[in-house]
């Protein structure tokens, strides 16, 4: 049975994941475990109230409050290696926030999401802000299997709470000397009746999503991906962004790629859903 597994270090904004995994153990019916990572003190504030007691403290009132099974972990290290060695331990879905790293470490390697992406196996929910409740989901797919897992995803824990839903296609600038590039640029606003892969793929995805009982369509748009996605959460003001993951690529793609689904995370304002695709 799948869990909720939240992840925090004590960070104050980590308070967004255990909130918003509490509201999704709630309604998938799911129990809960609540991880709390002890990460290295500075020697003046070892005697110090450790924050992750107060974090730990609203945790539990929050998953009495709503009536979800529960349990409490603390492991000593980096947030960024005991998370994953955890998440892939167990069928878990994971929800952390934003785990408070300092400006020049950002700069440096991207925000916290970046290596846990790379590192998780299972689904992940990155939340950056509250979004509830959950009326809109906007799920973007690349024409590829990698999107398969977050849909399927998505489309369970939008009929959960009766979400809209638009699945997106963004159409990338491409040398149109390419015969079926060519085909996907002109036939883009049309897209979904060409026998094109994302064509295709549009189709699948909002037959499944009428299957779950959702309320569906299909949004175009050409350009930059990760500006037009970007453009379509802000225009469209969803509640929740639903991707896949350039690790569920077995072979050298993922290492010169873009990391599309990393970018959107760390600049939109919402709620972030993407799990890797693995074939059957």
């Amino acid at each position: 049975m799948t869990e909720v597994l939240i992840a925090t270090n004590g960070y104050k904004e980590t308070r967004y994941a255990v909130e918003y995994g509490a509201w999704l153990a709630q309604t998938m019916r799911m129990n809960i475990t609540l991880l709390g990572v002890t990460e290295s003190l500075s020697p003046a504030a070892i005697d110090d109230h450790h924050p992750l007691e107060d974090i730990f403290e609203k945790a539990v009132g929050l998953f009495r409050e709503r009536d979800v099974e529960y349990r409490l972990e603390v492991q000593k290290g980096e947030a960024e290696e005991v998370i994953p060695q955890k998440a892939n331990s167990g069928d878990f879905i994971v929800v952390v926030s934003p785990l408070g790293r300092p400006p020049i470490r950002r700069w440096l390697t991207g925000r916290s999401i970046r290596p846990l992406m790379e590192k998780i196996r299972v689904p992940i929910l990155y939340v950056p802000q509250m979004r509830l409740p959950l009326k809109k989901m906007l799920v973007s797919i690349g024409g590829l299997r990698y999107a398969e897992a977050t849909e399927n995803l998505a489309f369970r824990i939008g009929a959960a709470c009766q979400a809209e839903v638009a699945i997106l296609h963004v159409v990338p600038p491409a040398d149109l000397d390419y015969p079926s590039a060519r085909e996907v640029w002109e036939h883009a606003d049309d897209l979904i009746e060409t026998d094109t892969l994302p064509g295709r793929s549009l189709r699948k995805g909002l037959e499944l999503a009428r299957q779950a009982g959702l309320t569906a369509r299909v949004v175009t748009r050409k350009g930059d991906v990760v500006e037009q996605i970007l453009a379509e959460i802000k225009e469209g003001n969803y509640d929740m962004v639903c991707m896949g993951s350039p690790y569920s690529a077995h072979s050298l793609r993922q290492l010169y790629a873009p990391n599309v689904t990393a970018e959107v995370a760390e600049s939109a304002h919402c709620p972030l859903l993407t799990a890797r695709y693995t074939p059957e």
